[in-house]
C-alpha cells in the first residue's frame, strides 16, 4: 500500500490527443478506485491518506476534463451564437423579444381575427337558415306523403316535395361545411385559475410525484440558503467526505 502513487498513473502515451490522454487517466484512476471500493471499510490512517489522494486526483482530472470539454465545444458554441444572433431579429420568439416575422404575423392576425370572425358568423347564420328551411321542407313533404294515401296524383306531388327537400338538405350541409371549414380561424382555450384549493386537489391527484419533486427542490434550496426549518420536512445535519 505504501508504494501506491495515484499521480504516477497514465504516464505513457504522450503522443495521444488531449481527450484520449485524460480519458485514459480517468479510466485508470477509476479502475484503481474500484480495487479499493470492495466493500471493506478504511482501517488505517495510511489507507485513508491513500484514498484521499486518489479522490483528489480523480477530482483534479475531472476539472481538467471539464476544461477540455468547454474548450472543445467553444468554437461550436460561438458558431451557434452567431447564427442565433443573425436570425433572431427575423424569426426570434422568446420571452426576451420577438423577430419581425413573429411581430408581423401577430399584427396581421390581430387585424384579420375580427374580420374572419364576422365572415364566419355570417356564414354560420346563413347555414342555420338553410338548415331550418330544409327541415321545414322535409316536414311538409313528409306530411304530404302521409296525407296522399290512396291519391296517386297527390302522392306524386308529395314525392316531388320530398325530393326538393332532400336537395335543400344537401345545400344545408354544404353551407354548414363552408361556415366551419377554411375560415382562417383556429380555436384556442383560455384557462384561468378561479379556485386554488380545487386546483391543488386536482393537481395532487393527477401529478403527486411532480408536486412533491417541486416541494423537495424548494426545500433543498432553502436549506442551502441557511434555513434549518422547513414545514413538512425533516432537516438533519450529517457529515460526508469532501
Amino acid at each position: 500500500m505504501d508504494t501506491f502513487d495515484p499521480t504516477a498513473i497514465a504516464t505513457v502515451g504522450h503522443n495521444q490527443s488531449p481527450f484520449d490522454a485524460i480519458k485514459r487517466e480517468i479510466e485508470d484512476l477509476f479502475d484503481t478506485a474500484k480495487s479499493f471500493a470492495d466493500g471493506e471499510p478504511i482501517d488505517s490512517p495510511e489507507l485513508a491518506a491513500v484514498i484521499t489522494e486518489l479522490h483528489d486526483r480523480i477530482h483534479e482530472c475531472g476539472k481538467r476534463a471539464e476544461d477540455l470539454r468547454v474548450a472543445e465545444k467553444k468554437p461550436i458554441d460561438d458558431q451557434i451564437a452567431a447564427i442565433q444572433s443573425k436570425f433572431y431579429p427575423l424569426i426570434g420568439n422568446t420571452k426576451a423579444g420577438k423577430g419581425k416575422v413573429v411581430l408581423g404575423k401577430e399584427a396581421c392576425q390581430e387585424l384579420l381575427t375580427p374580420w374572419r370572425t364576422r365572415v364566419a358568423a355570417e356564414k354560420a347564420a346563413e347555414a342555420a337558415a338553410i338548415a331550418l328551411a330544409a327541415a321545414e321542407a322535409t316536414r311538409i313533404a313528409t306530411a304530404a306523403i302521409h296525407a296522399s294515401s290512396g291519391n296517386l296524383a297527390a302522392r306524386e306531388e308529395a314525392e316531388e316535395l320530398l325530393a326538393d327537400a332532400k336537395k335543400l338538405e344537401k345545400t344545408a350541409k354544404r353551407a354548414d361545411k363552408a361556415a366551419t371549414v377554411g375560415t382562417g380561424l383556429r380555436t384556442v382555450w383560455d384557462v384561468t385559475l378561479v379556485d386554488e384549493e380545487a386546483a391543488m386537489d386536482w393537481l395532487w391527484a393527477r401529478a403527486k410525484a411532480e408536486v412533491l419533486a417541486v416541494a423537495q427542490k424548494n426545500a433543498e434550496e432553502q436549506v442551502r440558503a441557511g434555513v434549518r426549518s422547513v414545514p413538512g420536512f425533516s432537516v438533519v445535519e450529517r457529515k460526508v467526505a469532501a
